[in-house]
């Protein structure tokens, strides 16, 4: 619970212990689909500080959310950089902006200036950033300069971007057709039921739990596939080894997207 003392108008926290009680309540540790893995993991036991030192500031949270969307177009940008070192400052750079994904909300809550402005910028950020990682994916790929049959593959890292941007959407267009519809909000917790309602479809979205491979297209997930086809790009050459890269992730991320649509469309969430 939240300090019954705090107000909008408190400049700073007397404590990290004051703040997470602002900043981090229940319903936001409890959130299934925006709060990613590494924010449990690690990430919300680090935020805090991070977030002490910006409340130290006058920068506000859309700022702080501008600051995060620049940070993940350079996680993108840095895959650019040769041999497997871009992968791995790209790896630290998709950590960064999740750090800071976790600091704009905490400003937020504690100056009490959420907004739809807020929202907005998040989604950009979140949306450009996962866009951008596959096309440039592509462009390892297809190695530089691009010449010839090459540009196959940044069509191919072009496609995956599309199919992962509309992948995202799915959820966003649920909640606009809950509000066209009249419906109320769906709560964003891990204890919210939203399974398909049908028997198989059921037994589809179990077997997803134990080949999680709709996950892979986040950015902090992205990176790390990078690390690790940049490792084995050492052995048999990056453009071979990212060429694999992207060719798996194609195909996966179209079931993946039909997946999601079918499992959206069978379930209660856009039952009137």
């Amino acid at each position: 619970m939240a300090d019954a003392n705090h107000t909008s108008t408190q400049a700073r926290p007397r404590s990290i212990a004051e703040l997470r009680a602002v900043a981090q309540p229940d319903e936001v540790r409890a959130r299934a689909n925006a709060e990613h893995w590494t924010a449990s993991l690690y990430l919300r036991d680090l935020s805090p500080y991070l977030t002490w030192t910006l409340l130290r500031t006058r920068v506000s949270a859309n700022q702080v959310t501008g600051l995060m969307i620049m940070v993940g177009w350079a996680t993108a940008a840095a895959l650019l950089i040769p041999g497997v070192w871009g992968p791995l400052v790209a790896l630290l750079l998709g950590q960064l902006q999740m750090l800071v994904d976790c600091s704009d909300g905490e400003v937020a809550r504690w100056r009490n200036t959420r907004s739809p402005a807020g929202v907005f910028l998040d989604k950009v950020g979140h949306y450009t950033t996962e866009a951008l990682i596959p096309v440039i994916l592509g462009v390892r790929a297809a190695g530089l300069p691009i010449v010839g049959a090459s540009w196959m593959w940044t069509t191919f890292g072009c496609t995956l971007a599309l199919v992962i941007v509309i992948n995202k959407a799915l959820n966003d267009m649920v909640h606009v057709a809950r509000a066209h519809g009249g419906l109320a909000r769906l709560e964003d917790r891990r204890d919210a039921s939203t399974a398909p309602g049908r028997r198989g479809l059921a037994s589809l979205r179990r077997l997803a739990r134990f080949l999680p491979f709709h996950r892979l297209y986040h950015s902090v997930e992205l990176t790390m596939l990078a690390v690790v086809f940049g490792v084995v790009g050492i052995a048999i050459g990056q453009r071979p080894a990212f060429e694999i890269l992207v060719a798996a992730l194609l195909p996966l991320a179209l079931l993946a997207t039909v997946g999601h649509f079918v499992a959206i469309l069978s379930s209660r969430r856009v039952r009137a």
